[in-house]
């Protein structure tokens, strides 16, 4: 029986997981600190020198073995990114769960700021394409997974499986202005980090996927104006550094909706263990069942 069929992936059993993945890799798992969880539960370890990811289950093993190899790739590239640790190979895999360890950026609170993330997007879509194949941008490919399992109730279940069966259909006939290729696929403000000398550097590889660009442009976009989490001044600080402002592209509203079912999905499988995130994805719901504002989600 496995650590996922025993017990909830909160961040007791991701811990424990952590610790012998360790034991693996020879490392101290002294001063472990739980970061957040989500798809994976982030760990900082030794003080915050290194982070330690931790996969939900078997299901992300594909994922992060295509993040290890994206890392090595951009690192090659002289690209600004997570570096991994350790000589054990990695992923490590304890009962299905796949652990990587990288290198920890200074405090690990401190972001890039929007031009740079503009030019450091711009710079990462231009790179020639990796040495090796990458999925396509399935963007509705967890979503029936993370419903099944979500401790949420019925109604909004049903609610946000009749909304992911619409968007699909009208994702399937958006026309894309920009070229598709290699996408980071979760690039936003939170995965931007400055390391200790005060660089930028990009984390959270394991969405790298090939689509069209516009994807890895949308969650500024709505950070400004869906949220309000970036200033008027800071989105036209991005637009510049990429050079192309998603939100004039006639697309826009409908990945816009993707993208905010996904984080109301996302949520989704916390709402069991933290009651936190279970009154956020009601009130998340409700909004998109009203049309109401976005601007009282609160980030996670």
């Amino acid at each position: 029986m496995t650590t996922t069929e025993r017990t909830e992936f909160d961040a007791e059993a991701a811990e424990a997981i952590l610790r012998r993945a360790c034991a693996v890799a020879n490392l101290d798992p002294g001063g472990v600190e739980v970061l957040r969880i989500g798809d994976h539960a982030v760990f900082r370890v030794d003080g915050g020198r290194i982070i330690s990811r931790v996969g939900r289950g078997a299901d992300r093993l594909a994922s992060v073995r295509r993040e290890v190899a994206v890392a090595r790739w951009l690192a090659d590239q002289g690209y600004p990114t997570a570096r991994l640790v350790t000589d054990a190979e990695q992923p490590i895999v304890i009962e299905g769960h796949p652990v990587t360890f990288w290198e920890g950026l200074g405090d690990g609170d401190a972001y890039a700021n929007t031009a740079e993330m503009g030019v450091l997007l711009r710079r990462l879509h231009e790179l020639e394409p990796p040495p090796f194949s990458l999925p396509q941008l399935q963007p509705f490919d967890r979503v029936a997974s993370r419903l099944e399992c979500a401790a949420i109730p019925e109604s909004s279940r049903a609610f946000l499986r009749s909304m992911a069966r619409d968007l699909e259909v009208e994702y399937g006939r958006l026309e894309f202005s920009l070229p598709s290729g290699h996408l980071h696929g979760d690039f936003n403000v939170g995965n931007v980090l400055r390391d200790a000398t005060g660089h930028p550097r990009v984390i959270d590889l394991d969405g790298f996927a090939a689509g069209p660009r516009e994807w890895d442009l949308m969650q500024t976009a709505m950070y400004y104006d869906s949220f309000g989490w970036h200033t008027e001044a800071e989105y036209a600080d991005f637009v510049t550094g990429y050079g192309f402002d998603v939100r004039e592209w006639a697309g826009y509203a409908v990945l816009r909706s993707v993208r905010e079912l996904l984080m109301v999905t996302w949520l989704s499988q916390n709402a069991r263990s933290n009651p936190r995130a279970a009154d956020e994805v009601e009130k998340r719901v409700a909004a998109l069942r009203s049309g109401g504002s976005r601007r009282d989600w609160a980030p996670f």
